[in-house]
């Protein structure tokens, strides 16, 4: 049997030793450091453009209504006058009617219909002319015919304005 001394006993059991925990060692690797900067760094551009698209939604909406009044390009309807269709053409900028015309009109329907050229001319030259389409002044020798052609290029200018939900899905 081995007789140890106290302060061997106290040295192996760690009774009566004096810590110094003033001074640690830390290990970080780099690998670490370099992942965790780069998913911090990435999570706040995630977060920034996220609050940039929602900010912006409704304000891009805005100017885009207001900048535009028709979607420009050639837009065209149909037009049935005595079971023969009518391809109504308009031509438009963004904020003007460029040219309105009939484009497959035959000579059955200028002599069946000799109205509708002169009507359409009359109707083309006022909305050219810058003439809303809810004040245009129907002459009373071809009231209802410049009536069926108004509400012809009515329904292709309706066509051709652009609508909130066609800004947002284009």
């Amino acid at each position: 049997m081995y007789h140890y001394s106290t302060q061997v006993k106290n040295e192996l059991t760690g009774k009566g030793m004096v810590h110094n925990m003033s001074k640690k060692i830390v290990v970080i690797h780099l690998k670490e450091i370099i992942y965790t900067a780069l998913f911090a760094g990435l999570g706040i551009l995630l977060i920034i453009l996220l609050v940039i698209m929602f900010l912006n939604k409704n304000d891009d909406a805005a100017a885009t209504m207001t900048g535009t009044q028709y979607t420009p390009g050639v837009w065209n309807s149909t037009l049935v006058l005595n079971d023969t269709a009518l391809n109504l053409e308009i031509v438009l900028d963004k904020d003007h009617i460029n040219s309105i015309r009939i484009v497959n009109i035959d000579e059955a329907i200028t002599t069946m219909f000799p109205l509708v050229e002169p009507s359409l001319n009359e109707i083309a030259e006022q909305l050219i002319n810058g003439a809303d389409i809810d004040s245009i002044e129907v002459s009373e020798d071809s009231k209802y015919t410049q009536t069926l052609l108004l509400d012809a290029i009515k329904a292709t200018l309706a066509k051709a304005t652009p609508t909130i939900e066609s800004t947002f899905f284009d």
